[in-house]
């Protein structure tokens, strides 16, 4: 019911304190800026991440990979209980829906770089799952698209850093390791000849998606209130799971690659991907970066020789304990005859690659200009992870 109105009378100097008072209104409005700003700035600190799975924390569950099959499997399963498994111990409400965000995803493992980590990505996505849905954005997996999302949390917060990883689902990339894999276990051919036919066909889409996508997060917080230069936008690109054949422990003849280490890749496909692949795409993106403007994080080399089935790590056992200094840092593609997890997991940054994914952005955001390259140091855990300029 509405509050009865004011009945005392309003004397000469009322009526002049109400006229200057309307004078001075509209100069105040104007210097606030839009609605919300002002609660936006003063609100407390938020960092965000976007886009897809390798953002998302899809793999979190693993500290690397073991053949064991019971149990918390040689250690590896986070999701092990004690007497089950229960996936949404890491992946939260999220692992219902398939988003898959993991307690160490990327921005939550850089939690000490703001007051606040809220983690947008799901896996899965594509750069139409990132704009707004006025400018043709789709929901994905019952939620609405990522930009809309973030124009509630930066009412809600003052956000300082936006993290993007967007563009390997619109390229394709479970579809290449598909066709990999078949290749190496069925029809005995190569990969790499047709799939960069097919790759370099979307590159160009593909890139712009990723372009459109930095464009919408800017139109969100620009309507927010937020000034160019009041937050910061980096873009990141992908890490290769699989190492160069030259650094894989198992012989590229025999079943080995398949049912002990997990990378059923032909040498030669292996190289592509390690060699061609992932660095014709962080090229491009870092040429996206450079054209919007925003800082550009190059994690090609971010799983060096911690890669599934490379020389340098093992598999976790019953006399092996994982660990981040032993274990691979990515999810293996499991083809034992029982399954582990899911296969959306698979060649995914694992828990100790998250956590060094999170010590690149908790650097990055100590460098507010310039674009890096995050590598870690061979026979160190993820405290070993250092940034190099990248010319």
């Amino acid at each position: 019911m509405p509050k009865s109105r004011r009945t005392t009378p309003r004397t000469p100097r009322t009526l002049a304190l109400l006229a200057a008072a309307a004078l001075v209104l509209p100069v105040l409005t104007a210097l606030a800026g839009p609605a919300g700003a002002a609660e936006t700035a003063a609100g407390p600190t938020a960092s965000v991440s976007m886009g897809d799975s390798y953002i998302s924390g899809e793999a979190g569950r693993w500290q690397g990979n073991s053949l064991t099959t019971s149990g918390s499997r040689s250690g590896t399963d986070r999701a092990y209980t004690g007497s089950g498994y229960d996936p949404a111990r890491v992946y939260g409400s999220t692992y219902a829906s398939g988003c898959d965000r993991s307690d160490v995803a990327e921005i939550r493992s850089a939690g000490t770089i703001s007051q606040n980590q809220v983690n947008l990505a799901c896996s899965g996505a594509v750069s139409e799952n990132v704009f707004r849905a006025a400018n043709g954005g789709q929901s994905y997996k019952g939620e609405a698209p990522q930009a809309d999302q973030l124009a509630g949390v930066a009412r809600q917060y003052n956000v300082k850093l936006i993290t993007l990883s967007i563009g390997g689902n619109d390229l394709g990339f479970a579809d290449v390791i598909s066709s990999c894999v078949q290749d190496y276990l069925i029809w005995y051919s190569y990969c790499h000849d047709d799939q960069q036919g097919e790759v370099d066909g979307k590159m160009d889409t593909a890139m712009a998606g990723v372009g459109k996508s930095i464009d919408e997060i800017r139109a969100v917080m620009s309507a927010a209130g937020y000034a160019a230069g009041s937050y910061r936008i980096v873009l990141q690109s992908y890490p290769s799971p699989i190492p160069r054949s030259a650094e894989n422990r198992y012989p590229e003849s025999g079943w080995t690659r398949a049912n002990t280490g997990g990378c059923p890749f032909w040498n030669q496909d292996a190289d592509w991907a390690r060699d061609s692949l992932v660095p014709q795409i962080s090229n491009r993106l870092a040429g996206v970066a450079a054209a919007k403007g925003v800082q550009f994080l190059d994690l090609r080399d971010l799983l060096q020789g911690r890669e599934v089935c490379s020389k340098a790590t093992k598999l976790a056992s019953s006399s092996s304990a994982p660990s981040a200094t032993t274990s691979e840092w990515a999810r293996w593609l499991d083809m034992g005859s029982t399954t582990q997890g899911t296969l959306q997991e698979s060649f995914h940054p694992n828990y100790y690659a998250q956590l060094a994914l999170g010590r690149c952005l908790t650097l990055v955001n100590a460098q507010p200009t310039g674009n890096w390259s995050c590598r870690n140091t061979a026979g160190k855990d993820t405290t070993g992870v250092y940034l190099a300029a990248r010319s």
